[in-house]
């Protein structure tokens, strides 16, 4: 029997294997028991219902509405496939009880998957999940059923409509950034939309901006290229040969959802989001005044951190996953929040990520400064010391992993590469911060059997005694 495990970003599985029209039903039914549980009895009951460009999406999200209609909740399914980021707006702007959105986001084009939003427009923490994962185990046990309506009967009632969260999500990106900075400084800009959601929102802002566009990947493919839509120094090959051979001033480009980012320098570098995030957290403190606190995850790089101290800013460290920034992210006074995998948003925005916003704001950035990426983060690293970081993935099998948990509960490391260990922080996995201020995270996925090692330093040979001690830490060779 399958079991439905909801992880950091909702449930995945392998469309026709697990996720398939069956369970789809299921999982929504499941979503749908949870809501009116949990609804008071004065809420309008709508749901906002979205879906990405991959295989079967469209369907998946029909199937989903007609189960809400027979639960006697309206289902405002979305006219195309929306980014996450205009999703969320949406579940805002209509005050609805929650969204229920289809996408696998950055994974593998034979997945895909179901996410739960509630009302505050974020990613559903852990409560909400395993409440919504025990509902979907009595209706596999028989205990409840799946109530369903044909989606004509569902239309006729007014339990179906559609939205177009386009134009609304569209003018609040012009309200949070500086279209006029980039207007003036007649930005030049690749784009790769990756066959995903990002298709005519960023490229079509950027125009509006007044930028030369190249487009690449602005079309719907199931199969995104044959490669997984994911925005890293991996998959942006062709979009590091456009910015080269087109002397572009920049490279942006968001993923299957539109919630991650990739940025690419006018030299073809790779900007990475822990630079990314630093270089926002200063650019928005200088540009806009904002003061309070920057939301970090613990496996994110001490960048950040440097930069807050020169600006006054608090920072506030969370486990990883974007929903307990997005928790804190609710809070006022909170400048921007972000996380080492490629997501972040800002004040007075959404609780969720925006690859969309976070190349817009690199954009305002470069105009702003009228310098390229490097020599703006150059004069950061004068100001505040360099920092180099990386992330290894070890797949382990379950018997290594369980041999690994054991070790370094038993046995806590005192020194690492030579370094004393200064502080261990255990919030979700451990980081090791060492004497001289560089680090070394472990931390086991919570969905697959893998490790991750992170390391952090001011020099590149220290960055690779970090990453031999880490990797004997973790048992590899």
């Amino acid at each position: 029997m399958v079991q439905i495990k909801f992880g950091t970003a909702g449930w995945r599985a392998v469309i026709s294997d697990e996720f398939t029209i069956g369970n789809v039903r299921l999982v929504t039914q499941a979503i749908a028991n949870y809501i009116i549980k949990k609804q008071a009895t004065n809420d309008k009951r709508e749901v906002v219902v979205g879906y990405d460009t991959r295989f079967m999406s469209e369907n998946f999200a029909k199937v989903s509405s007609t189960v809400l209609a027979a639960n006697g909740i309206k289902a405002l399914i979305t006219t195309k496939d929306v980014p996450t980021p205009a999703f969320a707006y949406e579940i805002l702007r209509k005050r609805a009880l929650g969204g229920i959105n289809f996408t696998a986001s950055h994974n593998p084009p034979e997945y895909n998957g179901i996410k739960f939003s509630p009302s505050w427009g974020g990613p559903a923490l852990p409560e909400t999940t395993n409440a919504i994962e025990k509902n979907c185990a009595l209706l596999m046990e028989g205990k409840s059923s799946v109530r369903d309506i044909s989606w004509e009967k569902g239309k006729e009632k007014g339990l179906i409509e559609y939205v177009n969260p386009r134009p609304e999500y569209i003018n609040r990106i012009n309200e949070l950034v500086n279209l006029e900075a980039i207007k003036k400084a007649k930005l030049k800009v690749a784009v790769d939309l990756l066959y995903g959601t990002g298709r005519d929102y960023l490229d079509a802002i950027l125009k509006q901006a007044g930028c030369e566009v190249k487009v690449l990947h602005n079309w719907r493919d199931v199969l995104f290229g044959g490669s997984p839509p994911e925005p890293s120094s991996l998959y942006l090959g062709e979009l590091v040969k456009t910015v080269k051979e087109e002397k572009c001033d920049l490279g942006l480009a968001t993923d299957g959802d539109s919630d991650r980012f990739g940025i690419i320098d006018r030299d073809g570098t790779f900007i990475s989001p822990n630079q990314v995030l630093a270089l926002l957290l200063n650019h928005l403190v200088k540009t806009r005044n904002w003061k309070g606190v920057v939301v970090r995850s613990v496996m994110t790089t001490s960048f950040v951190d440097a930069i807050a101290r020169i600006h006054d800013i608090q920072v506030k460290e969370t486990p990883v996953g974007f929903k307990y920034i997005a928790q804190v992210m609710r809070q006022n006074g909170v400048v921007i929040g972000g996380e080492e995998s490629g997501g972040l948003t800002i004040q007075g925005h959404i609780p969720e990520k925006d690859g969309i916003l976070a190349c817009l704001l690199i954009a305002e950035m470069v105009a702003f400064e009228g310098k390229s990426i490097g020599e703006i983060l150059d004069g950061l690293y004068r100001k505040v010391g360099l920092f180099l970081g990386e992330r290894i993935n070890f797949h382990l099998k379950e018997d290594e992993i369980k041999d690994l948990k054991a070790k370094l509960k038993k046995d806590l490391p005192q020194e690492i590469a030579g370094l004393k260990v200064d502080k261990t922080v255990d919030l979700d996995g451990l980081k090791f911060i060492l004497a001289d201020g560089s680090w070394l995270g472990i931390r086991l996925s919570g969905t697959e059997p893998v490790v991750r090692l992170y390391v952090e330093a001011d020099e590149a040979e220290k960055l690779e005694k970090l990453k031999e001690a880490g990797k004997r830490l973790i048992g590899e060779r």
